[in-house]
């Protein structure tokens, strides 16, 4: 899998030191939620930005080891919820594999059918737009369908390992 290094490559970066560097750069969190037959599913998701505002396209990147993003993909149509301060253990509990993942989780269906999380920061309704290989990961681009935001909420932010929350300093 990947593209072969050329015999003058420089060697390859240990994983460990790679992802203890890139854990200095906050990232928000996201649950990436859709309703099926057997009702909603979802999962933990923290690589996710916006893309493009014409057309409007947002990009957010499961790992391939994900059980749960094949089955959003022949969906089609997902939401991606922006938790906010405080939903430490959502993000959590979403990223388990087995469990309801919505047991003792508010929400509610989008226009467009897929579950909006209770007291997220923002939320996303999109549909699959295109797939690419990305290493470990599958980076998924999504066309926006439908979005909203709670300015009074703060978002939960992820660094160097932990959840950690913005300081209340004014802009």
């Amino acid at each position: 899998m990947g593209r072969p290094l050329p015999d003058d490559a420089p060697p390859l970066v240990d994983p460990r030191v790679m992802r203890e560097v890139l854990g200095h750069f906050a990232s928000g969190v996201t649950v990436v939620t859709a309703d099926t037959d057997d009702g909603p599913i979802g999962f933990t998701c923290q690589s996710f930005s916006s893309l493009s505002l014409d057309p409007p396209l947002v990009a957010f990147a499961p790992a391939r080891t994900s059980r749960t993003w094949p089955r959003l993909r022949d969906i089609g149509r997902f939401c991606v919820n922006v938790l906010s301060e405080g939903q430490d253990a959502v993000s959590q509990n979403f990223a388990r594999s087995g469990a309801d993942k919505f047991a003792g989780v508010p929400w509610t269906r989008s226009t467009h059918g897929s579950p909006v999380l209770g007291g997220v920061v923002a939320w996303i309704d999109g549909e699959l737009w295109a797939e690419y290989e990305g290493g470990d990961h599958t980076i998924v681009v999504a066309r926006v369908l439908d979005l909203g935001a709670d300015p009074d909420r703060r978002p939960l932010l992820y660094h160097r390992g932990s959840y950690g929350l913005l300081g209340r300093g004014t802009a």
